[in-house]
């Protein structure tokens, strides 16, 4: 039993992680690139319904759960039969935590300034908004994007590993 609840958090955590790699990749990829191309006011208003739509059950399942169930998988494999496993989720827990800091300390703020500013904001309008916005968040998206995915490649790794031992291979 402690080895298939084992393995459900390590699965759970990859998904997870999976899902919000996944979505500051499409970021980095898709809708920030597809933004670049608007008018100043199209960007700020968009940008601004985004980041009130994206806080919903869903995305915090994927976001919180990532981190969840990454501890959860660390932790029940500090047992001398999970030890090969072990450094890869840690591993991954530690570069999910680059994404998590990186959300809060950079990211949060700059959304919060975004919808601060007004519809129109006093030192140029919209255009002067995005300016203190846009190359920033995107910077730091990257790294998200980034260290999301090499998160989601430890634990990737980890399940292999887990699977080997489970199946005896190891």
């Amino acid at each position: 039993m402690y080895d298939t609840i084992r393995t459900a958090a390590l699965i759970a955590a990859t998904v997870t992680t999976g899902l919000s790699a996944g979505l500051f990749y499409a970021f980095a990829c898709a809708v920030m690139p597809g933004l670049r191309q608007s008018d100043d006011r199209t960007f700020v208003t968009a940008m601004r319904r985004i980041n009130v739509a994206i806080l919903n059950g869903w995305f915090a399942l994927g976001f919180f759960g990532a981190l969840v169930f990454t501890a959860v998988a660390a932790g029940m494999h500090l047992r001398a039969d999970g030890h090969a496993v072990l450094p890869w989720v840690v591993a991954a827990l530690a570069l999910y935590l680059v994404l998590i800091g990186t959300t809060f300390a950079v990211n949060v703020p700059l959304n919060d300034r975004l919808e601060a500013a007004g519809e129109t904001d006093a030192d140029g309008g919209p255009a002067a908004v995005r300016e203190r916005f846009e190359a920033r968040w995107v910077r730091w998206n990257v790294v998200r994007a980034v260290s999301g995915t090499a998160a989601l490649g430890c634990l990737v790794w980890a399940l292999v590993l887990h699977g080997r031992i489970g199946g005896g291979a190891a």
